[in-house]
């Protein structure tokens, strides 16, 4: 049995399978040229199996909109909240999936060795999705390990489980979230305040994110705090003693006071006394603690703190550690080890480091102990050396040493001193002194983050007095707080639960990046003024986006999610319900936003366009029906000029279905009703015409609206001229397409089909003459020129049938080497007339098809080539047939090719039409002996589709003008034939 295992990287890929096989995988190329194919055998409980390990490169698919809805001036975007969505492959992770698909299909089980965190487990099921596609019924596994080591492999090999769906919504959840969220915030920033200050962000993306604008927040209110800070005079007395070159200052309990003239009093009183008095002397053990193990974010704190590493350097630094088996994994919220997890081994690993080598062999004397903190994430342990490496550099090297020195720190004891603490009193006010001696260092060994430093004190007695040294009064100011640095800010997002251990540096990148803050010097965090003005505008509108409630919220939600304790349905449609309510309120106080952008950027702010967002369409999608071409929901949309209405495909550009509304409609709007003739779901459309008297051609009395399901109301579609084929689904006509064509002027073989004796999807019409039934069949190649018209019955059959009753004139019954005209007359005979010289077929008045039931053939006989229209205007992007050879040489054939080929009227036209069994047509004429539309000469081939009239002839010898008839215009008025809308009689009385 074959297993293929899909890892999240190709450095773990690669290591996973050295580790499973000893160093004896063979390497091979997928698709992608950097994920490689690793395979070897491995026994696998008991049983010697084929293992496949490959890997994607983080997520394979993402969350997206559909085409439709991808554009920045696409839609209004309040849709974006409601909009379909759905997850797709991105452009280049498209290889990746290819390998899979392909390397599934000789596997009998899938195993994923994604990270074991939510994200990975959600990486996991896009592997899961993409294999299943191409076999259902694979068996899926899941390796859970923490390191990669050989050990740690071993386990997670002999205890496959099952992966974890729930962790899996919750960052489905999560990811559907932010998209909405931040696409319709974005877009709705963006585009106001590029049209409000043009010269200042004409260029700039003003985006939002539901956890990157509460960071901002955080930078914001710090500056803000400091901006705001006033500064305040304080005093307070001080008293200093020296005994040689040792000076001891003493603190004084009432530390300071802002009233000048009240400290000045104390002061007088403490000179009124000559000495002070030690009235106790304190001495105690003093212990520093040791840290407790690593976790992601004190890694993250500690790298910008001490390494002077930004957070998302320090994890891309950690991440690569642990691919190379080197770390444990980086991205865990424990700070605790489990009393069953071996950690001699781990301190006997580093005894042989130059540096910290000797301390490791002492804790090995003193046995690891490890002060543990009160996390655990029950799927991680904490962050921890897993191999012994000296071949490092730069700040691979530092980051390595920093969890090494960590490890062996929490692991060992912490360092212990001895505190000295006196009070003195001088003139009724108490004054404290303290002196530290260090005993032992112990983790302060070899952990030099940290400092602890002796202070030292002379040796008072209590009862004792002195003479200060110092007595006087001392003039200070308070002071502004600091701005944030990085490892602050990580820890504030921790507090109020904005992301998670695995995003809080992705978050703060992603606002520098925008520019919303900066980096000033010593590391201090300084937001933008893009970043503020967005802070203060959100402010303005007493909206809370700026703040972590909304955001922490969710991150609660989601916990609960991966615990099965929430619905992940219920948590996105309540959670898209608060950021719906949150951007109603923004686009209704927007005025609010551009005053406080305007302070910021030191702009008077311009007049946005009343109606920027009216023009891309409602503020809610207005679904109506289902797209007969591609399944997609067809929804009410406003022409970009706000000229009149349309319904578009969800599934543009993929699919350019659309109905384009006559421009007499003044407003429309889709209904909740619901169709009770359709029962597909189709939503009632609500129209007002411009004119009244489209009420009246709908035989509607309320001329005010006129509501309407526009599947179900064929006279609302007649009237408007809607194409049925662009809301209706048809099935099939009965044209049978499975008939060899047989070459003109041969005869066909014995066994080819024969028409069918009568059409059962048409209706019987009687023909001239008494009990006459006429029913036509053609078949034949559709080769067309005029020289068939001119000559007669060209190739096509033409069958009359009279009382059932069939003679062959001359013997000839059927079949033959040159072409078979049956004609009909008035008498219950039927001659059947052979012509071996056949002239060239007429033309088709529909594309004809060729055995290939996709094929469109032009009337050169050609396979049409497929184009699109280019030119603004309703058609633009619409895909249609035309001829295939250069221009001054085409035949003029142009079909659309999202409508189906007309139907019969000259399907089967003139001679050599293409085969038309089972449509239904009318009969034909009872004057004359040809049929109308027929050919010049006698025993011309058949076009029933139309009836005769004008342009048609009822004669056998067919009309002069042409093999059929034209269709009379209508008035765009009053719709009646014979006028145009500039002459219609009407023209005066319309009420505009």
């Amino acid at each position: 049995m074959k297993y293929l295992n899909v890892a999240e990287k190709n450095d773990a890929a690669k290591n996973i399978a050295a580790l499973l096989s000893r160093g004896a995988s063979q390497r091979r190329e997928g698709y992608s040229p950097y994920n490689k194919i690793y395979e070897f055998d491995y026994n696998l409980r008991g049983q010697q199996v084929k293992m496949v390990m490959t890997s994607v490169s983080g997520h394979l698919l993402n969350f997206e909109f559909l085409p439709s809805f991808r554009g920045w001036h696409s839609c209004n975007p309040e849709q974006l909240f409601d909009a379909p969505v759905r997850k797709g492959c991105t452009e280049s992770a498209e290889k990746i999936k290819r390998t899979l698909e392909r390397e599934i299909r000789g596997c009998g089980a899938l195993v994923i060795w994604t990270d074991c965190d939510r994200e990975g487990e959600n990486i996991g099921f896009e592997i899961i999705e993409v294999c299943r596609a191409v076999k259902p019924q694979i068996k899926v596994l899941r390796a859970k390990f923490s390191e990669i080591t050989a050990a740690s492999i071993k386990r997670a090999v002999d205890n496959l489980a099952a992966p974890d769906e729930l962790q899996s919504e919750a960052v489905n959840v999560r990811s559907e979230l932010d998209l909405r969220i931040g696409a319709a915030f974005t877009r709705f920033q963006t585009l106001r305040l590029q049209n409000v200050f043009p010269d200042k962000i004409s260029n700039s993306l003003v985006s939002y994110g539901s956890c990157q604008i509460p960071t901002l927040g955080f930078v914001a209110q710090r500056y803000k705090e400091i901006e705001n800070f006033i500064p305040q005079a304080f005093w307070k007395i001080k008293l200093n003693h020296t005994i040689g070159e040792l000076t001891v200052e003493f603190n004084w309990s009432r530390n300071r006071l802002f009233d000048k003239q009240c400290c000045e009093a104390y002061l007088m009183l403490c000179q009124s006394e000559q000495m002070a008095k030690i009235v106790s002397v304190t001495n105690k053990p003093k212990s520093k603690w040791r840290p407790t193990p690593l976790d992601t974010v004190e890694l993250e704190k500690l790298g910008s703190r001490k390494l002077k590493l930004n957070a998302k350097t320090t994890m891309t630094i950690a991440e690569k550690l642990y691919t190379q088996g080197i770390i444990s994994y980086p991205r865990t919220e424990t700070n605790m080890f489990t009393h069953d997890m071996k950690l001699a081994p781990l301190v006997e690993m580093q005894a042989g480091h130059p540096e910290w080598g000797d301390f490791a062999q002492k804790v090995m004397q003193w046995g690891p102990n490890p002060r543990n903190g009160k996390k655990s994430d029950q799927a991680h342990p904490p962050i921890h050396p897993t191999k012994f490496v000296t071949n490092l550099s730069g700040d691979e090297k530092r980051v390595y040493e920093l969890v090494v020195r960590h490890f062996l720190a929490c692991v060992s004891k912490d360092a212990v001193g001895a505190e000295t603490i006196v009070n003195a009193v001088l003139a009724e006010e108490e004054f404290t002194a303290s002196g530290l001696c260090i005993l032992e260092r112990n983790y302060l060994e070899v952990y030099p983050y940290d400092r602890w430093n002796s202070k030292e004190i002379h040796a008072y007695q209590m009862g004792n007095t002195f003479e200060p040294t110092e007595l006087g009064l001392h003039e200070g100011s308070t002071t502004a707080p600091n701005m944030l640095t990085e490892a602050d800010l990580i820890a504030l997002m921790e507090k109020h639960g904005i992301g998670t251990d695995a995003t809080h540096a992705e978050h703060i990148n992603t606002i520098k990046e925008r520019g919303y803050i900066g980096e000033a010097d010593r590391g201090f965090l300084v937001p933008g003024t893009l970043g503020m003005g967005l802070v203060e505008g959100y402010e303005s509108m007493e909206l809370p986006l700026a703040q972590p409630k909304l955001r922490a919220g969710l991150e609660e939600d989601l916990k609960r999610i991966c615990e099965g304790q929430r619905d992940p349905k219920v948590v996105l449609q309540e959670q898209i319900q608060k950021y719906k309510e949150a951007y109603r309120v923004i686009t209704e106080k927007a005025r609010a936003l551009d005053q406080a952008m305007g302070q910021r950027l030191q702009q008077t702010p311009r007049d946005a366009p009343t109606n920027q967002f009216n023009a891309a369409g409602p503020s809610s999608i207005q679904e109506v029906c289902k797209c007969p071409k591609c399944s997609q929901m067809m929804c009410l949309k406003t022409k970009k000029d706000n000229s009149g209405y349309y319904l578009g495909c969800l599934g543009f550009p993929d699919c350019k279905n659309s109905v384009w509304f006559d421009d007499n409609i003044k407003e429309a709007s889709a209904t909740t009703e619901v169709c009770s003739k359709c029962a597909t779901g189709n939503k009632k459309l609500e129209v007002k015409f411009k004119f009244s008297r489209y009420y009246a051609m709908l035989n509607h009395t309320n001329n005010e609206s006129y509501k309407t399901c526009i599947v179900c109301d064929d006279k609302f579609r007649e009237t408007l001229g809607i194409n049925d084929s662009n809301v209706k689904q048809f099935r099939s006509n009965g044209i049978r397409t499975d008939v060899t064509i047989p070459p003109r002027g041969t005869a066909p073989p014995n066994n080819a089909p024969r028409p069918p004796s009568q059409n059962p999807f048409s209706d019987r019409s009687s023909g001239r003459g008494s009990g006459t039934s006429t029913t036509s069949r053609s078949w034949g190649s559709n080769n067309d020129d005029d020289d068939d018209r001119r000559g007669g019955g060209g190739g096509a059959i033409s069958t009359g049938r009279t009382n059932n009753t069939n003679s062959a004139a001359g013997g000839s019954s059927g079949w033959g080497s040159g072409n078979l005209s049956f004609n009909n007359s008035s008498t219950t005979t039927t001659t059947n007339t052979w012509n071996r010289n056949p002239a060239p077929p007429a033309p088709a008045r529909g594309p004809p098809r060729s055995g290939n039931d996709d094929e469109v053939l032009c009337r050169c006989n050609l396979p049409a080539k497929s184009l699109t229209v280019r030119k603004d205007g309703p058609n633009q992007g619409r895909p249609f047939y035309a001829c295939p050879k250069p221009k001054d040489e085409q035949c003029q054939f142009f079909q659309w090719a999202d409508e189906p080929p007309p139907s019969a009227p000259g399907t089967g036209g003139g001679a050599g039409g293409g085969y038309s069994w089972g449509q239904k047509r009318p009969a034909p004429p009872s004057d004359g002996g040809g049929f109308a539309g027929g050919s010049r000469a006698a025993g011309g081939s058949s076009d029933w589709g139309r009836s005769s009239g004008a342009g048609s002839s009822g004669s056998r010898g067919g009309s002069k003008t042409g093999d059929r008839a034209r269709a009379t215009r209508k008035c765009g008025f009053c719709r009646q034939e014979g006028h145009t809308k500039a002459k219609c009689p009407q023209r005066e009385n319309a009420d505009y």
